[in-house]
């Protein structure tokens, strides 16, 4: 969590909200066909868990999770990605396949880590099949509409079958042909990488994305690499729940976020901090 004492640093605050990444927990990582970016990222992503748990413990904090799932069956390398594995998603939607067979093998290995937190009574804001209005994911490759199928058999089988109960669904995907459904979301969000830094609420991508899911759901900015603008936010009260910025360098130094505009987030009366 460097990107923590990194806001630290600047700002003397940190985020209420934090957000892990459970690929080091995918059931199939071909290790023996990685590179050292692949090793490197599961390594570091290896104690996740035990990070998440003890900060969410010792906090009032919000955790969220987001799962770069290595393909179920095959594929080498960051098999998340599409070009690095053959798993078809489509065929994890006819019974009796192998990849279904596979699909709920990983989700019921996954279900195992995700009800620690629920023993905790430690609640999870669960962002599964991110971008899937795009192909580079394994569960976008067919299309938005499978990956929406994809969502409502997790969504019956953590729900309906294992009970977990703490889970706060988080719909990630503005094509109103991949919603699920009101029942089935309780957040809506989006990711966005502008090319350049502009000053903004996000507010064209706000009505976006309201209009391709829900206009009464809690809705967020999942993943940004430029953070909105505190002070236009204040001014035109755009409802974003929360941002994230993604890790590394979209966090640390000021290649994406000026540590001018850091330090005017945390010390903003419009925003939630620790």
């Amino acid at each position: 969590m460097e990107e923590i004492t990194y806001i630290r640093e600047v700002t003397g605050k940190e985020p209420k909200l934090r957000g892990f990444e459970l690929l080091a927990y995918s059931p199939n990582i071909n290790e023996e066909d990685a590179g050292e970016a692949c090793l490197t990222e599961v390594y570091e992503n290896r104690y996740t868990l035990k990070t998440a748990m003890k900060w969410a413990e010792e906090s009032d904090g919000i955790v969220t999770f987001s799962f770069h799932w290595f393909s179920p069956l095959g594929g080498r390398d960051k098999s998340f990605y599409t070009e690095h594995t053959d798993f078809d998603p489509q065929k994890v939607l006819i019974e009796g396949t192998p990849e279904r067979e596979a699909f709920y093998h990983d989700m019921k290995v996954i279900a195992g880590y995700l009800r620690q937190f629920q023993e905790a009574s430690i609640p999870i804001l669960w962002r599964p099949f991110h971008e899937s209005d795009g192909t580079w994911f394994w569960w976008g490759s067919k299309g938005p509409e499978v990956a929406r199928e994809l969502y409502l058999l997790m969504y019956d089988y953590y729900v309906n079958v294992c009970h977990l109960d703490n889970l706060l669904w988080v719909w990630n995907c503005r094509l109103p042909e991949g919603y699920p459904g009101d029942e089935y979301v309780d957040i809506v969000s989006v990711d966005i990488y502008l090319p350049e830094y502009k000053p903004t609420d996000y507010a064209t991508e706000y009505e976006e994305l309201i209009h391709a899911t829900a206009k009464d759901k809690v809705v967020a900015l999942a993943e940004v690499g430029y953070m909105p603008d505190v002070d236009m936010l204040a001014e035109s009260r755009i409802p974003w729940a929360y941002y994230m910025t993604w890790s590394k360098e979209f966090c640390i130094g000021e290649q994406y976020n000026s540590k001018e505009n850091l330090r005017r987030m945390y010390d903003s009366a419009y925003a939630i901090v620790l």
